[in-house]
């Protein structure tokens, strides 16, 4: 397979399937076939001439993988191609020993303490000493090193990358896919108000929290600026469905915010910063930031319709329980990582840059 990595089609193909891996290799060491002829993880990376470098394991379950790139007798590197990628994999609801810690760490991107978690630390630990392992130029080893991850796998890949950029200064490519968000933009979604009054809320929240800022919440404010100031170069690469429930709230984030940047450009600067959650650790002494803040990103937005069958069980139930059985299937489709190393063609993408509005 010949994969043009400077094109965004198949960088976002060539991170999705590296990812891949990461679930398959954990599936294969379960069924105790990671070093028989019937192993399925090396053809995810065996195509893009990868291989594992390393793995990040916790408790003895791998959770990501360090890729390197090995090129073919006679090519060239292609410029834009990386020479390492760190991918990380979601919740494996089917493996029961990883579901539970897969869970465990669920919760804490809920609660926001995932970056106080031990995978977090093995997992900034191994990509720091990757990237002084590279080089000694922090802006020639941010390009030769992409970080990736599915749903959980993307937390551990955003909490790296802002690591990465607001503490050691590396700008690293970052590949999110379904990247999850603790938003109430599902069930205000699901309430399907007329766009105005969306509009409205979204605004009227923007206000409260700008006003908030300017008083009791003003030395978090300034904090949240100051680590805005450090993020701005770093755009991470957004990939979310409009009908997956988990991510929406990074869709409501960007497109509402930049709604109100046209209309009310201070206030947009100001409560871009802010979350409610953080405002109100902030006013008992805890200073923390909500990982979806983020000053600049490049959102892929998938709209492809998810079709979905009804079962012949299903068709006895009653109205509202199919239509909540529909969504329920909706959802999962459109969290999958699969959809993401498809070709355009079979997607309906569009991509918006987004940037921290300036003074």
């Amino acid at each position: 397979m010949h994969v043009r990595r400077g094109k965004e089609e198949h960088r976002r193909c060539v991170a999705a399937c590296h990812v891949k891996g990461v679930y398959v290799i954990e599936s294969d060491i379960h069924k105790r076939r990671v070093y028989s002829r019937d192993a399925l993880a090396p053809s995810w990376w065996n195509t893009f001439g990868f291989r594992p470098l390393d793995v990040i394991k916790d408790d003895k379950l791998i959770f990501g993988i360090i890729y390197e790139y090995e090129a073919a007798a006679g090519l060239v590197h292609h410029p834009s191609a990386p020479h390492y990628v760190v991918a990380f994999r979601g919740t494996m609801l089917r493996h029961r020993k990883a579901m539970t810690e897969d869970l465990r760490h669920d919760i804490k991107v809920m609660v926001n303490t995932l970056p106080e978690s031990t995978r977090f630390n093995i997992s900034r630990e191994m990509v720091e000493k990757l990237l002084h392992g590279v080089t000694n130029n922090a802006n020639v080893a941010s390009c030769n090193v992409w970080l990736a991850g599915h749903s959980l796998g993307a937390s551990h890949a955003l909490d790296v990358g802002r690591f990465m950029m607001t503490e050691k200064g590396f700008n690293l490519p970052t590949f999110l896919f379904n990247p999850p968000q603790v938003s109430l933009a599902p069930v205000i979604d699901l309430l399907r108000p007329i766009e105005a009054v969306k509009e409205g809320i979204y605004t009227a929240s923007y206000f409260l929290k700008a006003r908030l800022g300017e008083g009791l919440q003003k030395p978090h404010k300034d904090n949240m600026i100051e680590l805005f100031k450090k993020l701005a170069p770093w755009t991470p690469e957004l990939f979310v469905h409009e009908k997956d429930p988990i991510c929406q709230g990074y869709i409501y984030y960007f497109e509402q915010s930049q709604n109100v940047q046209e209309r009310f450009h201070g206030v947009a600067r100001s409560a871009k910063t802010l979350s409610y959650r953080d405002m109100l650790c902030a006013a008992f002494g805890k200073e923390k930031e909500r990982p979806h803040l983020l000053p600049s990103a490049r959102l892929w937005k998938n709209s492809a319709m998810v079709d979905v069958d009804e079962d012949a069980e299903d068709q006895h139930k009653c109205k509202p329980l199919r239509y909540l059985q529909r969504l329920k299937k909706q959802a999962v489709k459109a969290h999958s990582l699969k959809q993401w190393w498809k070709p355009d063609s079979e997607l309906s993408l569009n991509s918006t840059l987004y940037n921290y509005p300036s003074p």
